[in-house]
Order: C-alpha cells, then structure tokens, then sequence
C-alpha cells in the first residue's frame, strides 16, 4: 500500500463536489490529500454527460464556485463544454492536478477500527486515509428499464449519460424513451438529422419558455473589471431563485404564475387540442423537476417526429413495439430516462464500524445528518448527500456549505486531538424524522407524480425541504456535540 503512507484526506470524485473540498483543503494549508476519480478527466456528471444539447439550467452566474467566479460565461445558462472547461481550469489554477489520479475506481473502503482510519482499494492500488471524502455525486449512475427483447435488438442501444458519438444518427430510424428534463434537450438537436424519430412518453413534462441567451462581451468585459457586479447579479438570482422555495414546501398558491405560464406556453406552442391533451400534465408543476425549454414543443410537431404514450410492450431485433401493439421499425435505440440517486453503487462499496455497508444501512433510503455524516461510518463525509437536492437553485451553494461544515470538522479534531468522529445515531435519528415531517407538505411528496426523488421504499430521501440559507446556517459550524469524538487510540 503506496509505502505505509496514510494521507489526512481520501476525496471519490472530481466533480464540483470534490474539487471545491480539495480547493479549500488546499487554500488553508492541508496539502496531504488525494482525488481519485474514475473517469479520465475532471468534471463529474459534467465530463460523464455529453449528449448533444447538454445544458445546465441553473443560470452560470450561480452555477459557479463563489470564490472561482468566471466572467466568461458565453450564456445566461451554461452548456456543458463550459461547465466541463470551468472546472478543468479550477482544478488547473488551484493546484490539484498533482493530487488526483485519474481512471482510478473505487472498489471498496473499509473502516478499520484499530488504527482509526479508511483503507481504500480501488482499480490502481490501496491507498490509507484519515478522513474519507465521498463525492460520487447524484448523477452519475445511469438507469435504463429492462425491456423485454432488448438482447434481441440487433441495433445501437445507449443511455444518454454514455452517448454513442460513433453513431452519428444521420437520416435513422430513432426512438428516444423519456420525456424529461434530457430527453427535452436532446431531442430538438437530433431531430433534424433523423429520418424517423419515435418518442416514447410515460409522463409530459411541465416546460416553461427558455430565457437563455447569449451574453454581450461587453457585460462580460465589465464583469472581469467590475467583479462587485458579477457578484451582484449572483446574489439577485439567487435571491428570485430562492422565492420558489414557499410554493414548493408549503403554499402551492405561490406556484400559480409558474403554472399559468407553462399552460399559457403549452397553448401558444401547440395549437392541436389532442396534442395538447397529451402533453398537459396531470400532476403538480415542480412535483417532478421544472423543465425549460423554447425548442421541444415545435421539435415534437415536426413531421418525422411520433408521440407515443401507450408504452413498450417489447423490442425486436430491428423494431420496438409499443402498448398498443404497433410495431416500429428502428436502427438505434437511446435511453433518456435518467438517474437511480438513491441506489449510488458506491453505498455497496464503504464498509463502517461493524463492516456493513452503507447500501445494507440504507436498505434503499439513504440518511444522513446534515446529508453529510452517517452514524457508524467514522472519519466519513459525504458531499451531496441523502436530502440535499434542490427544485429550484444551485447545487453548489449547498456543496459549499457542506465543504465548509467539512473542513469545521477537521479543524475541531485537531483542535480537540481527536482521531475520529462519528455521529451520534440519535442526532442522525432527530434530524431525519423533522426532515420527513416537513417533506410530507412539499409538492415533491403530495403533488400526485412519481419521480425520482422517491425512494423504492416511498420515502423522498433526494431533496431539501427549505430554504437554502437555513442548510448554510444549520451546517455553519460543526457541531461537536451531536457526535462521539475518540482520541487517538
């Protein structure tokens, strides 16, 4: 195992999540840490996404780190090759490269007791740390349905999140299962090349008009001389943001506008009263993730394209068959059916105190306290933890203030001489029964839509109740007196 080395900190993952821990361990002084990563580059969901129209819609003035602010932003929400190119450069300007090892899987990491610290094997070797970091993020992990037939197919078959490049689609036959948030920007950019493209529909989407456009260099050449206006306009979206949070949690009277601009946008879009029958929700708007988009409803209208909604009986090896038993003849076949957050193939691979897993622990509805700490996984932090997703703002507002109550807790070790921390299973318990009790008002768990937020066991153990300041309040300072602290052995 490298020598007998054991680093301060082992980091899973260089998405945000794990490059902002690794920036700030770096920026106070704690060189001795590693990133393993297990693509071949940077980036995360950002590197491992990159299907034609990726795009996030979050605007990129809050989807940043606010101490890397990037005046360079092209677009008021970013594609993804910026995403990608902006934490290529953090990981660059801040000196992490040296510490991350690229192509690098995580097989396992136990907790040995003895010596309080992790041991990790992964695909180049064991490596030894104090503190283990996991940052896997959330999507990460394609989820396709198991199709009866698919061995059968004889065409290309791929997930969105592994997109074919080889496969250039040109004047195919092609039918895209899903209608969510990436099927919306895929399909408006294929749909022009296809010959045929069959769209298999479980659920419409609430869509509201796109305000993305493209921003003038002159703001962006003020924005690199005046940073107080760049900051500004971080804090104004996030601010408007931040007013969803009451319509989603509590009052739904507050999603009227959002809802009577997505109904308003479904008229002015498609005039056909059948079509518009099909496409209209039968759910809340935000019960399952908002979708912005100015392209799908023209894109879905266009001759080559059919609408399916009676589902897939079974695929054949060159056609798939829908619910009504109509067959179609298709070339590739392209998953867009998204993410299984609450089964991350990493819980299968941590082992704590009493060697079960994370995945044993969780039995398929994942807790934390704070989404950070799991009791009976000493010395374990986990960034973008169980309850920590938003409907309506950025992610890494919420990492940063993960990071901060993360390196609060390396601080008060040393200054306690403490070799480990570990949650007490009651403070863990207290934190997620008040979490469940205020889901149960959100539109997430009573809006009448099933979306993955909701676990196999019916419990939403993805997203985040309030407001995002209170998580930066509550998660400010470790909080010592919630966990069991051991000195060193």
């Amino acid at each position: 195992m490298e020598g007998s080395h054991v680093h301060e900190v082992a980091i899973v993952g260089a998405g945000f999540g794990g490059l902002g821990m690794a920036i700030r361990l770096k920026q106070q002084g704690t060189d001795d840490f590693v990133v393993i990563e297990r693509g071949e580059d940077v980036g995360g969901t950002w590197w491992a996404n990159s299907y034609p129209g990726c795009q996030c819609d979050i605007p990129s003035n809050l989807y940043s780190f606010s101490f890397a602010r990037n005046p360079d932003w092209d677009r008021a929400y970013p594609m993804r090759d910026q995403i990608l190119a902006y934490l290529r450069d953090c990981a660059r300007r801040f000196g992490i490269l040296p510490h991350t090892r690229l192509g690098c899987e995580l097989l396992g990491a136990t907790w040995v007791a003895a010596e309080q610290r992790w041991e990790l094997e992964t695909t180049t070797g064991r490596i030894a740390a104090r503190v283990l970091v996991a940052a896997p993020g959330l999507l990460s992990e394609p989820w396709s349905p198991s199709l009866p037939g698919l061995d059968r197919f004889e065409g290309n078959a791929f997930h969105t999140a592994r997109w074919d490049h080889s496969d250039d689609l040109a004047g195919k036959r092609v039918a895209v299962v899903g209608s969510g948030a990436t099927a919306v920007q895929v399909v408006p950019e294929i749909q022009p090349r296809v010959a045929r493209l069959h769209l298999f529909q479980r659920t419409p989407p609430w869509v509201v008009p796109h305000t993305d456009h493209p921003i003038r260099p002159e703001l962006r050449e003020l924005y690199r001389r005046l940073p107080a206006l760049q900051r500004l306009s971080r804090a104004g979206i996030y601010a408007l943001r931040e007013t969803f949070v009451p319509g989603i949690t509590r009052d739904r009277r507050w999603l009227r506008l959002q809802k009577a601009l997505a109904r308003a946008h479904l008229r002015r879009q498609v005039p056909d009263p059948e079509l518009r029958r099909r496409l209209t929700p039968d759910y809340e708007i935000f019960c399952k993730r908002i979708i912005l988009s100015s392209r799908w409803y023209p894109a879905i209208q266009e001759p080559n394209v059919d609408l399916v909604s009676s589902g897939i009986t079974e695929l054949r090896e060159r056609s798939i068959v829908d619910g009504a038993g109509v067959e179609r003849e298709i070339e590739t076949l392209i998953f867009a059916t998204g993410f299984r957050p609450a089964e991350l193939p990493i819980a299968g691979r941590i082992r704590g105190r009493d060697g079960s897993s994370l995945a044993k622990v969780w039995g398929g509805s994942p807790e934390a306290y704070l989404g950070t700490t799991v009791a009976g996984f000493p010395n374990l932090l986990f960034l973008y933890g169980p309850n920590l997703n938003l409907g309506h703002s950025s992610i890494v507002y919420m990492l940063e203030s993960q990071i901060a109550y993360a390196l609060d807790a390396l601080r008060t070790m040393r200054l306690r001489g403490a070799a480990e921390f570990d949650v007490r299973p009651g403070a863990q318990a207290a934190y997620n029964a008040e979490l469940q009790a205020r889901l149960e008002q959100t539109v997430w768990n009573s809006g009448g839509c099933g979306s993955w937020y909701i676990d196999r066991n019916g419990r939403n153990s993805i997203q985040w109740p309030g407001f995002t300041f209170e998580y930066r309040r509550r998660a400010r300072r470790f909080d010592a007196e919630a966990y069991r602290l051991a000195a060193p052995a």
